[in-house]
């Protein structure tokens, strides 16, 4: 790209930038910011807005149905549920992003588990926690690469390659549980592993996170404002900045605080928005975020500008791997154990469910790593408050399949609402 090239605002991606040094290129009024949200919501682009408005119906709903729903140790469960399927998700919402999906993730977590477990048996071979946990997920590191490299250089459809992938690691599991006990589960003695999933934070580092989540945003948004306004480019009020920080900050210290009423927050948590952060930069900062959605939006078009498709699709698959062995971890530590049916039930469910009711388009090119957590606390809220109504297994995954069905009929609406205006 040259200097002289049309610029792209990442921010508003259905807005043109501004050229530098034009009045376009002023900062923008907060009262012209919601101007433009408002056309970006009649094209199409709801952002995050169904999402939260099925998320306040939810939580209103379960809090009516039991008052348990609102108790400080059912708010701590629910952190913790939503944490698994919440990372797994985080490599799937990249999947996605480039028009393909990852049907393996599931068991391809279930392999990491049961290779870290099976490596810190005391004696046998009794490796250390963290050479155990490095091992485990450079394996699903490969698994992703050898996917993607099917996927990129056969052209067989990657439901395909990943179906198979589900089958074959389904299997792998059932061979390595069983080939060390008969009985096929595998309980985990390292304590640093075990906390992994179910320590929690003292009162006092919950406050310091809080602090670091507040700040943090605020300081990012303040660098992100500079950086635009030197590049001559819009860039986001000030007043607006100041109300979304107000806005997380609430939240935050709400979280924080009900969180110490009971256990504190967990440290699952922690490492979640550790990883949030890490991959939300990589998509929104980075060169090869960009590349994932010009892919998604439409590969043949980033093969003529030059961007390496196929190198791309691995790498994607690759992060799905990575994700899914964090995620596999964490798992068999919530669990305390690792059995012949890690990875089976609801998990891959969840996990596409999470990123999708979160606003991940299935078309590609659409959405964003926090999806993710938006989606897993949707999901995680559902399947909490359905326990706690004492529902039949039928009737949940009744539930949460017409839920999942409503967010892909909106994500179908938004594309063909962005293809009637011109912007998709």
């Amino acid at each position: 790209m040259t200097e002289n090239d049309p610029q792209v605002d990442m921010d508003h991606p259905y807005i043109p930038a501004a050229t530098p040094g034009t009045d376009a290129a002023q900062d923008q009024s907060l009262r012209d910011y919601f101007r433009l949200w408002g056309e970006r919501l009649r094209a199409g682009e709801l952002g995050a807005l169904p999402i939260g408005v099925g998320l306040l119906i939810i939580l209103v709903t379960f809090g009516i149905l039991d008052s348990n729903f609102y108790s400080s140790r059912n708010f701590t469960n629910l952190l913790l549920q939503m944490v698994v399927f919440a990372t797994i998700a985080i490599g799937t919402v990249f999947v996605l992003l480039i028009a393909e999906i990852d049907l393996s993730v599931a068991f391809v977590s279930a392999v990491a588990g049961v290779v870290m477990t099976i490596l810190l048996r005391p004696g046998d071979p009794g490796w250390p926690w963290w050479a155990a946990a490095g091992v485990a997920i450079l394996i699903t590191v490969i698994i992703g690469w050898v996917q993607g490299m099917l996927v990129a250089k056969t052209g067989v459809p990657s439901f395909v390659v990943t179906l198979a992938g589900l089958l074959v690691f389904s299997g792998v599991v059932l061979v390595l549980t069983t080939s060390v006990t008969k009985v096929g589960t595998i309980r985990i003695e390292d304590d640093f592993v075990v906390g992994i999933a179910n320590a929690f934070l003292s009162v006092t580092a919950g406050w310091i996170l809080a602090a670091i989540v507040i700040f943090g945003y605020l300081g990012t948004n303040a660098l992100t404002k500079f950086n635009r306004q030197r590049r001559g480019l819009p860039s986001k009020p000030i007043a607006l900045i100041a109300l979304q920080t107000i806005g997380l900050a609430i939240v935050t210290i709400s979280v924080v605080w009900y969180a110490n009423t009971d256990r504190g927050v967990p440290r699952g948590t922690v490492i979640l928005i550790v990883l949030l952060v890490a991959w939300s930069f990589v998509a929104s900062r980075l060169r090869f975020g960009r590349h994932v959605y010009a892919i998604g939006g439409n590969p043949e078009a980033a093969r003529r500008a030059g961007i390496n498709v196929d190198r791309v699709r691995v790498l994607v698959f690759m992060i799905s791997g990575f994700m899914a062995g964090i995620g596999g971890i964490m798992l068999a530590s919530r669990l305390r154990s690792v059995s012949t049916a890690q990875g089976g039930g609801n998990l891959l469910l969840l996990v596409i469910a999470s990123a999708v009711i979160g606003g991940t388009s299935l078309f590609g090119g659409q959405g964003r790593v926090i999806s993710a957590l938006l989606g897993a606390l949707v999901i995680a809220s559902i399947t909490n408050g359905m326990d706690l109504l004492g529902l039949a297994s039928g009737n949940k995954f009744i539930i949460t399949g017409l839920v999942l069905l409503g967010a892909v009929l909106i994500d179908a609406w938004s594309k063909k609402r962005r293809a009637a205006v011109g912007v998709g």
